[in-house]
């Protein structure tokens, strides 16, 4: 298993250097040269599978086992999940009325981005430690990321990990969780910007390719290849609980809902369509709605600005992963791709051609929805089902009620991805008139110490970061000369 990278003018990589890049060298992402496609009887064989045993098949299609044998595969990925609250990883819960809420949540950090990251993390220490070398990872996060990042990782020797978020525009307890880990290897910097301005000075970094060896930088944000595999298996695992029989010859058709900012999930969803899971695809969005207008027209450009919503993880104008789209529904097209992204990146505006446009919208349908539909879906699911909803996960169930409203009968099941647990969100809990109830865990995190450094207007943001990641690389050569 080889890969290619979506701009077609880098060299192909195996699994570990996808895992160990960022973008790649031609700016673009990296995307398996071919997709195993699977036939009826193997997804009947996975069906019966625990999230867990679906990650493990996944990835030994995308690993090649001279790379990890398959037994220190399985190893890494149980012990990954070793620290999740449920004891299926993940679980579907079954609402009134069809509602089909698959929860992405139970790790450690109350996110989704548990999932991929605890695998990464595994995987780059496993790979590490054969090297015996060090790296440091750069991490833009709108929220969730970086939490996750951090837990993935902090205390690991060989690994120093630099968070970047947007001061402001994270939940509390989001910031919390990143700013109260106290490890020497975590460095976490409070950036007077949006998602999408953080996101430069990293990309500026990884555009410096000498100095991207020099210092062994990765990224771990949803360009990661790694992350977008893992994330495939919540698809197959949304299907599989959601199908109302695996006997039919077809299988039968499942919609599963996707709320999406930076676009990593529904690239994965996109992928495991290709291989042969019969699933259709909603993308839902918040009012910063690039993806939307995307799909519906078309219309691949920028907004004026970001506006912040309740969903405050999805406040993205430059969802990256729609390039590994792009490129997949144009039949692994390099050259259109890299035409496509660069007029993007330099005019911020791009009309799609007409024929991807078409394989877009074939794909994938979508929906906007406004805070003001947030607060109501939450208090709605609360007074229906006693069950209560993070306003990511509302997004996504917003358009499973104007479904059904539409009393529109419908033979397909639909499952909608929740990302997020309430628990980290009790300002919008409280927006939509309702009481938060949030673990002891994190209601522990006030009492905790923090730590982190400001990046501010009118700083040069790429020269500071570059900064910590030298004093990273000089600090792992203090300690490796001293140990020798």
């Amino acid at each position: 298993m080889r890969y290619v990278s979506t701009r077609g003018r880098a060299p192909c990589v195996d699994f570990e250097g996808a895992l160990f890049s960022g973008y790649a060298p031609d700016g673009g992402l990296f995307m398996p040269e071919e997709l195993p496609q699977l036939d009826t009887e193997t997804l009947r064989k996975w069906s019966t599978l625990s999230y867990p045993g679906l990650v493990k098949e996944l990835c030994a299609l995308f690993i090649d086992p001279e790379l990890m044998p398959r037994d220190d595969l399985d190893d890494l990925i149980d012990r990954a999940f070793r620290r999740f609250r449920h004891p299926e990883v993940v679980h579907l819960s079954r609402l009134r009325n069809g509602l089909n809420v698959l929860e992405l949540w139970h790790g450690v950090t109350y996110a989704f981005k548990d999932l991929s990251l605890c695998c990464a993390g595994k995987f780059l220490q496993y790979f590490l430690e054969k090297r015996k070398s060090h790296i440091t990872v750069l991490v833009g996060t709108s929220g969730d990321t970086g939490s996750a990042a951090i837990e993935s990782v902090q205390g690991a020797k060989t690994v120093d990990i630099i968070v970047l978020f947007p001061k402001g525009h994270c939940s509390r307890t989001q910031e919390l969780q990143m700013t109260t880990v106290l490890q020497e290897n975590v460095h976490v910097f409070a950036v007077e910007g949006n998602s999408d301005e953080l996101d430069q000075p990293i990309k500026d970094v990884f555009a410096d390719a000498g100095f991207v060896e020099e210092h062994n930088l990765m990224s771990l944000n949803s360009i990661n290849w790694s992350r977008v595999l893992v994330q495939m298996a919540h698809h197959f695992f949304a299907y599989f609980r959601c199908t109302p029989s695996m006997e039919t010859d077809p299988l039968p058709l499942v919609e599963v809902v996707v709320p999406t900012g930076a676009g990593g999930n529904l690239a994965a969803g996109c992928i495991a369509q290709k291989m042969g899971l019969p699933i259709h695809l909603v993308a839902t969005v918040n009012h910063n709605d690039i993806i939307h207008r995307t799909i519906q027209r078309g219309d691949f450009s920028l907004a004026k600005a970001v506006k912040p919503t309740l969903a405050s993880a999805m406040d993205i104008q430059v969802p990256y992963n729609m390039e590994r789209i792009f490129w997949l529904l144009s039949g692994s097209d390099s050259q259109a791709t890299r035409t496509l992204m660069e007029q993007f990146e330099r005019s911020q505006n791009l009309r799609l051609p007409k024929e991807l446009h078409s394989q877009l919208s074939a794909t994938v349908t979508s929906a906007s929805v406004p805070d003001e539909a947030i607060t109501r879906t939450m208090a709605r699911c609360w007074e229906q089902n006693q069950y209560l909803l993070c306003p990511h996960s509302a997004v996504a169930v917003t358009y499973h009620y104007q479904q059904t409203d539409r009393q529109q009968p419908s033979s397909t099941p639909r499952c909608c991805l929740a990302p997020a647990s309430a628990a980290k969100f009790p300002e919008a809990v409280l927006a939509a008139g309702l009481t938060p109830d949030p673990p002891a865990e994190i209601r522990a995190l006030e009492r905790k110490e923090t730590r982190c450094a400001p990046m501010r207007r009118g700083d040069d943001w790429t020269l500071m970061l570059r900064g910590a990641i030298e004093w990273c690389s000089d600090q792992w050569r203090g300690h490796a000369q001293s140990s020798a």
